[in-house]
């Protein structure tokens, strides 16, 4: 046989083996796994399958106690209360979602996979081609909850505030009683008396006292059941940057921060007595950062001629609004360099009154080297007791 004919047949008879040696048969990473909910809830169910080629994944339920008649979930069933959503790459991930759950959602889950390329085929045994991993998803009644309406605390009122909470119905007692504000536990407010009636005083409110409140039941045999109640408050400014001062070119930062539910919505803008100018994102110069209480303008390049001025930050949520001045001043690129000039002044200034007083001196006030003064006068005195003498002795 010519050789570059076996070659041919070498590569050929690879190629055809590649697919055999390179397969794997589907398997789970990840399984959907039993829960418990109550009704109007959502679940969601995860299915990770790995296989080469890649599985197709399928959704199947079953109703409780009749595990022997499953049907195959679409998206958009259950009047699009069902949602799943699948991505095939090197792995096959598969996510189930149901919400506004109802006591008919209780029931089997199954999620199916294949690689197999009989799997669609109707004289094939599903059992055979198809793996399968099961959930078990139970739906109780969820326990009746009567609370107090939301609160909106008055602008400097301090009267008390009382959030009050009563379990009304639900299938077993309930263990223990909590509160949470905005998504976190308070502290010291757990309590495990049995009274289905819950409350929580707020002595001296404030508007960092308002937010989402949440009464929490918590069950040994079903999942925690719990009411909200909205504390709202107009926005009350607690922390801005009172003034900045910077040098032309440079940037500055102003920002504001506050207390106050609902969350405000930030609006920034310029000053100049009884007229204002609205700051945006369009200029290329102004950069306005917002999130909850907190908001940031950032001001680039800085021009010492229209920059300077009045800023004020806005906090408007549907109680009401606040708004605060911070003060920017802008100065000259020569500014880091007045007090070093300031004293170059000072020292000329002292050199010239130096130079004019030794100029403005009167000949009298200068001393002459080259006479010696004292030395003449302490030879005149001797020259005189001399001639004394001699006078004597000519006597």
């Amino acid at each position: 046989m010519h050789p570059n004919a076996v070659m041919l047949a070498t590569v050929l008879l690879g190629n055809l083996m590649l697919p055999s040696i390179w397969a794997q048969n589907a398997g789970f990473v990840k399984s959907p796994m039993s829960e418990t909910k109550l009704t109007g809830d959502t679940f969601e169910l995860y299915c990770d399958v790995v296989g080469n080629p890649t599985p197709e994944i399928q959704w199947w339920y079953a109703e409780v106690n009749r595990a022997d008649s499953f049907k195959q979930l679409w998206d958009g069933a259950r009047k699009r209360r069902v949602s799943i959503n699948t991505a095939y790459g090197s792995n096959g991930v598969s996510v189930l979602g149901i919400t506004r759950l109802t006591l008919e959602d209780s029931g089997t889950y199954e999620c199916r996979a294949s690689n197999d390329p009989r799997r669609n085929d109707l004289r094939q045994n599903p059992a055979i081609t198809w793996i399968r991993a099961q959930a078990t998803i139970s739906v109780l009644q969820k326990p009746k909850i009567n609370s107090s309406d939301q609160i909106i605390l008055a602008d400097g009122a301090l009267k008390p505030v009382t959030l009050l909470c009563n379990l009304t119905t639900s299938q077993t007692p309930h263990r223990e009683s909590f509160w949470m504000k905005n998504g976190r536990e308070i502290s010291n407010t757990r309590t495990e008396l049995r009274n289905t009636s819950y409350s929580r005083r707020i002595n001296k409110p404030r508007a960092d006292d308002s937010g989402e409140y949440m009464c929490v039941y918590a069950f040994d045999m079903a999942p925690n059941a719990n009411a909200t109640i909205e504390v709202k408050a107009k926005p009350d400014i607690i922390g801005h940057k009172r003034s900045e001062n910077k040098n032309e070119g440079e940037n500055a930062m102003l920002y504001c921060k506050s207390v106050g539910y609902p969350h405000p919505t930030w609006t920034w803008r310029k000053v100049d007595g009884a007229s204002y100018t609205d700051i945006d994102n369009s200029t290329g110069r102004f950069f306005i950062s917002s999130r909850d209480n907190y908001t940031e303008l950032n001001i680039i390049n800085l021009d010492i001629n229209t920059d300077p001025g009045r800023y004020e930050c806005n906090a408007t949520n549907a109680i009401g609004n606040t708004a605060v001045i911070t003060i920017l001043r802008v100065r000259s690129h020569l500014a880091p360099l007045w007090p070093f000039l300031g004293v170059l002044a000072e020292i000329i200034i002292l050199v010239v009154i130096i130079v004019v007083y030794e100029k403005r001196k009167t000949p009298d006030d200068i001393i002459d080297d080259d006479e010696p003064v004292g030395q003449m006068k302490t030879n005149s005195t001797n020259n005189h007791k001399d001639k004394n003498i001699r006078q004597r002795n000519m006597k």
